[in-house]
């Protein structure tokens, strides 16, 4: 039996997007208030706010764009304005976020385990919208695209690199929490995010 595909209204992109948005931003709160790091360009982000002193937000914002250009020739107008969207979102609600939600403490292995897991469940929903988080998601959705190489696979790969980079500046107990939240997170995507398996579009 022929499998018809379900083209989501633009309704359920703007709540997905929405959702998957502040699921993240919840996410990176835990592991910025642990000094723990993530992989992606979020962690760069992190990377750099921790040795700068940068607003994270903006950094985020910024060390995306170079992505939206893959984006736009490889997966298209309508998948790069929801990436911009998605990442506008995500760098805004890290930054009111401490505002509305005060935390004064949490252990460092469950920041990597919760804002592993919420990281990774934001990502899912926004990856099943065809929209990413721009930087390394829009390689690794690419990558999927074209090669058939699970999003999850790739994306710990690049996730785990930009982790251990930050040897630098963050102790090594921590770098290697930090580790545990990218194995965590891509986990997530890795189990839930195959080639053929979700076909709304």
């Amino acid at each position: 039996m022929e499998t018809k595909l379900h083209k989501h209204s633009l309704f359920e992109d703007i709540q997905a997007i929405v959702t998957g948005t502040l699921a993240v931003a919840m996410g990176v709160l835990f592991l910025k208030e642990a000094g723990l790091l993530t992989g992606g360009t979020t962690g760069l982000a992190i990377l750099i706010h921790y040795s700068t002193g940068l607003n994270f937000g903006l950094t985020l914002f910024c060390v995306n764009l170079p992505f939206y250009i893959l984006a736009i020739k490889r997966m298209g107008w309508r998948f790069t304005f929801k990436t911009v969207l998605a990442v506008a979102l995500v760098s805004t609600l890290t930054e009111f976020i401490p505002y509305w939600v005060d935390i004064r403490s949490v252990e460092p292995w469950f920041a990597a385990l919760g804002g592993g897991l919420m990281v990774g469940i934001g990502l899912l929903i926004v990856f099943r919208h065809k929209a990413s988080l721009g930087g390394f998601n829009v390689l690794a959705l690419y990558l999927q695209e074209k090669y058939k190489i699970p999003v999850g696979k790739s994306q710990m790969a690049l996730d785990v690199s930009i982790v251990v980079a930050g040897l630098w500046i963050v102790p090594p107990m921590l770098l290697a929490v930090s580790i545990l939240g990218a194995v965590v997170l891509n986990f997530v995507l890795a189990v839930n995010h195959k080639p053929g398996r979700y076909t709304g579009f």
